[in-house]
């Protein structure tokens, strides 16, 4: 399981030119569910994006966390994480697990979020999204178990 994990001052997601979740202050989150990727797996990386503390404090040092500052989750599923590019300019991306199988860890990571006291906002599964997002900082961190 992979997490692409941005800082944002604002992120929505749309769908068919309508938006389907929207966040401000937070974290957009993209996330890439591997073939095999387990609930324990995911279960480890909740606690670790939910605790994750990179909002700066009042000595402009990162050491305050999602619920520290009243921060917010844009959560989006990504295959395209799991991509394979060591084998020519054409990424494979048959290591990404199969969609009825990403799709319940996907919800479990998303309800798993929201378990924590955080406000989550979701795309939609499978579906072609266009994602906006003002990133504050920037601040991107690759996460994965």
């Amino acid at each position: 399981m992979k997490l692409v994990i941005q800082r944002v001052i604002k992120a929505k997601v749309e769908v068919g030119g309508k938006t389907v979740g929207k966040i401000n202050k937070g974290f957009m989150v993209l996330l890439g569910v591997a073939e095999g990727d387990t609930q324990e797996q995911a279960d480890y990386l909740v606690k670790k994006l939910c605790n994750l503390r990179v909002f700066e404090d009042e000595n402009e040092k990162m050491n305050l966390a999602l619920k520290d500052v009243g921060g917010e989750l844009l959560i989006i599923s990504q295959f395209t994480l799991c991509a394979d590019c060591s084998g020519g300019n054409r990424p494979s991306f048959t290591g990404a697990e199969k969609p009825d199988k990403a799709n319940k860890l996907y919800e479990y990571f998303c309800e798993e979020c929201r378990k924590s006291g955080i406000k989550v906002e979701k795309g939609i599964f499978g579906a072609d999204m266009q994602v906006s997002l003002i990133n504050d900082g920037p601040v991107t961190i690759l996460m994965e178990k």
